[in-house]
């Protein structure tokens, strides 16, 4: 399993209020199947972080443009391969 951060760079505040309900059931569902290592907002509201849980960046590239915030355009995506480092 590799890990893959999904940037979704805010596009459409008003939309973004809209499709948020739909977001968080949709990261609800991939949570629940273990596909979701972490997920949140940016402080300063100008769009948030997933990091996706997969077996390969196709797999991960297949979730992130699936959730409703790429899906209706209310962000942008940005996903890369995300090494964590571990403290020994």
């Amino acid at each position: 399993m590799a890990y893959f951060a999904a940037i979704l760079h805010m596009i459409d505040t008003e939309k973004n209020k809209e499709v948020l309900p739909r977001h968080i059931q949709y990261l609800d569902e991939l949570d629940a199947q273990g596909k979701i290592f972490a997920r949140g907002p940016f402080l300063d509201e100008s769009g948030g972080l997933v990091v996706y849980v997969a077996d390969s960046f196709e797999e991960a590239h297949a979730l992130a443009v699936k959730d409703p915030h790429v899906v209706e355009g209310s962000r942008n995506l940005e996903l890369r391969e995300w090494k964590i480092l571990v403290k020994s």
